[in-house]
């Protein structure tokens, strides 16, 4: 027992590590950035200097809000549409389901490097690029696959007399869907957001591929611009404002931190 708290404080330690360097750096003024160490703290006066200049610089208010919309929205049509597709192939048994979930689960094999080319084309000719629209579009797409696979293996541990019940109590199929399978799946769908919504939080690739003006692209996206040839930004400013836009995702972590536990606990990730 004491070893393996020892090997898990230590681990804690080392994953500490990045956090400390990331704060140390962070709380410098562009001016002292080259003459301190690279282990030595800076100052709290300078960590806020350094924010308040990224948010100016950077944009990141307007990076904020779309990003929060993204992070909200698409995560919540991804969660309902993969429970309805878990729902419709493990209590409705859908005919040929495996194959179905076979289907949805295989968008998940290529890259998503490989598909950037062509999504960008076909986002400029149907007037999608560099539309809120558009970016709740793709990453609902991205975000459904996993959801269905959760939700189908959470599904499968609900007895199907529960099913059954429901129907001989003259229950119809959207009410047993609405009224108690997603109810008795309340932790798994709350893990499932909070991990698709750190997903398209941190997201840095579609952005730059499928957003072109500061309102509409993601909060990552604009705190790289900030250390691009444009931006020019010291680094000792790149590293708070990526401080500042890590802080709601930590913060949504810790808000439902329980209900991502028990969603965890079932086993199903």
């Amino acid at each position: 027992m004491l070893a393996r708290k020892i090997v898990l404080a230590v681990l804690g330690l080392l994953w500490l590590v990045p956090v400390y360097l990331l704060l140390a750096n962070a709380s410098k003024l562009p001016a002292e950035f080259g003459t301190y160490g690279l282990w030595e703290p800076g100052n709290l006066g300078a960590l806020f200097t350094n924010m308040a200049d990224a948010w100016d610089r950077g944009r990141l208010s307007q990076g904020i809000v779309s990003t929060a919309v993204y992070a909200i929205v698409s995560p919540i049509i991804a969660v309902i549409i993969g429970a309805a597709a878990g729902f419709a192939i493990v209590a409705l048994r859908l005919r040929n389901g495996f194959f179905w979930f076979v289907v949805i689960f295989a968008s998940t094999i290529f890259p998503l490097q490989m598909i950037l080319m062509p999504l960008f084309v076909g986002y400029a000719q149907t007037g999608l690029f560099n539309t809120r629209v558009g970016m709740i579009l793709v990453y609902t797409v991205i975000a459904t696959p996993f959801s269905a696979f959760v939700m189908r293996n959470f599904f499968t541990g609900i007895a199907h007399q529960v099913f059954e019940a429901a129907v001989m109590d003259g229950a119809s199929t959207w009410r047993i869907f609405w009224r108690i399978y997603l109810p008795m799946s309340t932790s798994a769908l709350i893990a499932i957001f909070i991990l698709q919504a750190t997903f398209i939080w941190n997201d840095l690739l579609l952005g730059l591929t499928l957003t072109q003006s500061s309102e509409i692209r993601p909060v990552i996206t604009a705190l790289s611009a900030l250390q691009s040839t444009y931006g020019g930004s010291a680094m000792s400013t790149v590293l708070a404002g990526g401080l500042l836009v890590s802080l709601p995702t930590v913060i949504l972590f810790l808000a439902t931190q329980r209900a991502f536990t028990r969603g965890l606990s079932l086993g199903q990730f």
